[in-house]
């Protein structure tokens, strides 16, 4: 238990410093030597039978009391450590006053063993236990969180670390899970309900007059006032990044506050395993070490083509495992901004656990540009009238840089899927592209090389995979100041299910018509990303749909019965949702 007391001005509340007295996970090194420090190992839990129990648990995170829901009274809940081929037995007991459940997030596992209530199995009742069976089928970085309410973000989840049957194909000295959270001492319904009434409640970044004057200096009153009547005739701003933001939200790495600070031990020539998860509820965080290059090696649990970068994204629910290589005695800063640069979660990789690397400046405030909303040069020519590429370029216009393409050899059948335009779909991409190649808004002019979705190649090939048998596009919808998501401009309650065949191979495309990124997740079936290269494509369980964009994926229909399908962002889930059904 980590006990800190002290009182906290505002400013420092909004940047996520914050203070603790909270049961978190613990440092944990999961590949520690004989001759390093002890680390406190009853955080991890491991074997063929594994107990886990939901309960109300008081913490102190910000200097307020509240109540969590936890998993053994911790946050993060603890780390599950099992094994490829190992058929492993899981006891969950909830104490709460309402149903409960687990999900075991990208792992290849039966429809009923999923752990999602109404779909696959009807969830777990007050003071009942459900015991989860299933053989591990896969190796790599998981994790695991509540499928019920809003006890996702009250602190129900955690890490799941499986090792491999044969020897992962690069090597490592330590290893650490870096789990990222965001925390809020309001209760998650009373944010849900300040989102309904007004969907940029918690966004204090929005233009200002002052922001006007500034833009007519730079671009002339002209051009100025065009860029901003192109915004408001769409219904869309510039700063739309995130719905919940440092205003109510600490932002936690391992259960650790930027005050009480995580730390991870290494020797000088020693290589560390980082394994990111992002376990937030709402937040995508910019990842960065100062100093240290990072090999990603790994995207949601499986091995790629090792990518040397200085930066990554992560959006909601994607894993990333990363190698690095400190050739310092020193304390390096392991920083995760939030995406609207409302506050950031740190900790640091040192070499002595009384020192902790400084915590460096955050970023600039992105600013979306009209590429976010689908648009290409020739489209703004037509909508600014009189206005030429470079000026429009100069109005934050959209990218220059290649994009990468993600081609068919032949054409596939187009399943029609209903797409309904009205109340729920305000936003709408006029000329979605391909942005594969796109690191995102704030990080598009960075100097630092940052990783993105075209980087991403398979260790195995996958020359041989069946092609597609048909398409499915969907829309991802919404009106942000209704806060209405949807698919194909319907909301959950009153869609139908998505009838997938078992055996067939689908290509399921996502056209995104917001301004939002959307983490989108399918369960009990791999996601194979198209990024260009047909032979290496990248297994993932989680795909960030980009603002304006499309995105493309392939599924081996390989697993009968019902699966969710939906946005991982927790306020989005409700109505940016379906059931599949395999037949």
């Amino acid at each position: 238990m980590i006990t800190h007391i002290s009182k906290l001005s505002r400013r420092q509340f909004i940047k996520g410093v914050a203070l603790a007295s909270v049961a978190v996970s613990g440092i944990v090194d999961l590949h520690a030597k004989d001759e390093v420090r002890d680390f406190d190992k009853s955080r991890v839990l491991s074997g063929d039978e594994i107990f886990l129990d939901i309960a109300y648990t008081p913490v102190n995170i910000t200097g307020t009391p509240a109540m969590a829901t936890t998993v053994n009274a911790q946050i993060s809940g603890p780390i599950l450590r099992l094994k490829e081929g190992q058929d492993v037995t899981i006891h969950v007991t909830n104490h709460l006053k309402e149903d409960s459940s687990i999900h075991w997030h990208g792992i290849i596992l039966p429809t009923q063993m999923d752990g999602v209530p109404n779909i696959s199995f009807e969830g777990i009742k007050p003071g009942e236990t459900f015991t989860y069976k299933f053989k591990i089928q896969q190796s790599g970085t998981y994790w695991y969180h509540s499928h019920s309410g809003f006890q996702e973000q009250t602190g129900v989840y955690g890490a799941m670390v499986i090792d491999p049957i044969e020897p992962d194909p690069y090597q490592f000295d330590r290893d650490y899970v870096v789990l990222l959270s965001d925390w809020s001492d309001e209760k998650p319904a009373s944010i849900y309900r300040k989102l309904k009434i007004m969907g940029e409640y918690y966004n204090f970044k929005q233009r200002t007059v002052g922001d006007f004057v500034s833009e007519v200096k730079e671009k002339g009153f002209f051009n100025a006032f065009n860029e901003r009547k192109m915004w408001n005739e769409m219904a869309m701003s510039d700063r739309d990044l995130s719905d919940v933001t440092g205003y109510t939200y600490t932002y936690l790495m391992n259960g650790y506050t930027p005050a009480s600070h995580f730390k991870a031990l290494f020797k000088n020539g020693e290589k560390i395993r980082l394994r990111f998860i992002n376990g937030s509820a709402m937040t995508f965080f910019d990842v960065r070490i100062p100093g240290l290059k990072m090999t990603v090696v790994a995207a949601d649990g499986n091995n790629i083509q090792p990518v040397d970068i200085d930066e990554f994204r992560i959006g909601v629910a994607e894993t990333y495992d990363v190698i690095v290589e400190p050739k310092e005695d020193k304390a390096y800063s392991i920083f995760a901004q939030s995406f609207d640069r409302s506050g950031y979660a740190v900790g640091s990789l040192t070499y002595d656990e009384n020192l902790e690397a400084p915590v460096p400046e955050m970023d600039a405030l992105p600013i979306l540009s009209h590429s976010d909303m689908g648009m290409n040069m020739s489209e703004m020519e037509d909508e600014i009238s009189g206005m030429t590429k470079e000026s429009a370029m100069k109005c934050g216009g959209g990218m220059t840089m290649p994009m990468k393409v993600p081609v068919l050899k032949k054409e596939i059948p187009i399943t029609p899927m209903e797409v309904k335009w009205g109340a729920h779909t305000t936003m709408k991409a006029k000329n979605p592209q391909y942005r594969l190649n796109d690191p995102g808004a704030g990080l598009r002019d960075s100097d630092r090389k940052v990783l993105t979705y075209a980087d991403l190649r398979s260790l195995r090939s996958t020359k041989d995979d069946k092609y597609p048998d048909r398409e499915i596009i969907l829309h991802l919808t919404g009106n942000m100041e209704r806060y209405m998501w949807s698919i194909n401009g319907i909301n959950y309650a009153d869609s139908k299910p998505l009838e997938f065949h078992y055996g067939e191979r689908l290509r399921i495309t996502y056209i995104n018509d917001t301004m939002m990124n959307h983490p989108m997740h399918l369960h009990g079936m791999w996601s194979d990303l198209e990024t260009g290269d047909e032979n290496h494509l990248a297994r993932k369980h989680t795909i960030i749909a980009q603002p304006g964009s499309k995105t493309s994926f392939r599924v081996t229909v390989d697993a009968k019965g019902a699966w969710a399908f939906h946005c991982h962002l927790l306020y989005h889930m409700a109505g940016m949702f379906r059931k599949v059904v395999v037949t």
